[in-house]
């Protein structure tokens, strides 16, 4: 069975760690925000790092709200202005960064403590369940987060069903150096994603309900090349990028592939979900596991998802979700050494 401890008290609750090793694979989960804390991966001479950014202690994490590794939502990413339209009827949200709702709210599901609703030698289940009202949403929802491993294999699923219609867009926020956390940044490393598209954005990162061509721009990752050739600007990469490749008979579509040239390790990642949203971590600089320190682009997030804002953009995937109905949500991590 999975390994639990208790590591301390947020929020004046017990929080506790589970972890998962199989096969040459490590994973540390937390109920703080369901959260995934560390994951041990072999480089080409099958030597172990922790590819995930993270902290050390309970205050650590309760200190910091960077979302580094946390199931982020009831919606994540932004909707702007803080508000949209449901059959009708007009829904303000909790405001949290200047006039927008990001990733749900000041206490989104990130700043959450769920529960282990089951776990075994291979997989661990979180739950949450969030009222009506809740940073302004409406329906009660319950919420699950599954983190699984098979082989060289890690799966993350989220699944949500309601009481009343809503808006749903569940992610998982964590920050990869396939370095190893704490080694640098990560613009030399090399990224392929499966998108023709991308939806701009505004000067605060709302989409401006276009999609766009991505040949000819920064945006174009159709061929391997490193993070770092070419920068949005004068910023980073904190954009939504349209998949390409259709659903397989898996139910996952193909999303991205990236390699750390110096260790060879590489991550592919397929998902149900129709965006991703890829940010490369311009804000970092302070302390993580380990005393590391996390400079500017210390790493990138790979935050599959529906189009961010899609509740005011009706030409976007929906993200509706009525009762009856089972929102599911997976991402599939595949690490093979290049």
């Amino acid at each position: 069975m999975a390994r639990i401890i208790t590591i301390g008290q947020i929020d004046g609750s017990d929080q506790q760690q589970a972890t998962l090793e199989a096969n040459g694979l490590k994973v540390t989960l937390l109920t703080w925000g369901a959260r995934l804390a560390e994951l041990w991966v072999p480089d080409r001479k099958g030597i172990l790092a922790d590819i995930v950014l993270g902290h050390d202690t309970a205050k650590d994490w309760e200190t910091h709200g960077a979302y580094l590794g946390a199931t982020c939502g009831r919606y994540a990413n932004r909707i702007a202005h803080g508000r949209f339209t449901l059959d009708g009827r007009t829904f303000t949200l909790d405001r949290n960064e200047s006039s927008k709702t990001l990733h749900g709210g000041a206490q989104g599901f990130d700043r959450k403590a769920w529960g282990i609703d089951s776990h075994s030698d291979t997989h661990v289940t979180f739950a949450l369940i969030s009222p009506y009202g809740d940073m302004g949403f409406p329906g009660t929802l319950q919420a699950y987060t599954t983190y699984r491993i098979d082989g060289q294999t890690l799966t993350i699923e989220m699944t949500a069903t309601t009481n009343a219609t809503t808006v749903v867009n569940l992610v998982n926020h964590a920050y990869f150096n396939l370095a190893g956390h704490g080694m640098g940044d990560i613009l030399g490393q090399h990224l392929q994603i499966e998108a023709a598209h991308y939806t701009p954005v505004d000067d605060q990162l709302i989409p401006t309900g276009e999609i766009l061509s991505v040949a000819g721009t920064a945006f174009d990752f159709r061929q391997t090349r490193a993070i770092g050739a070419k920068l949005p600007g004068p910023g980073a990469f904190d954009h939504n990028f349209c998949l390409s490749a259709p659903l397989g008979t898996d139910g996952l579509r193909p999303c991205l592939t990236a390699t750390d040239p110096v260790s060879g390790r590489r991550m592919r990642l397929s998902t149900t979900e129709p965006g991703v949203q890829l940010y490369t971590g311009a804000h970092f600089d302070g302390r993580g596991k380990g005393g590391a320190h996390y400079p500017r682009f210390a790493g990138f997030a790979t935050e599959t998802q529906r189009f961010p804002d899609s509740p005011n953009n009706p030409q976007f995937p929906s993200a509706r979700l009525d009762p009856g109905q089972t929102y599911r949500h997976a991402m599939r991590f595949d690490f093979t050494p290049a």
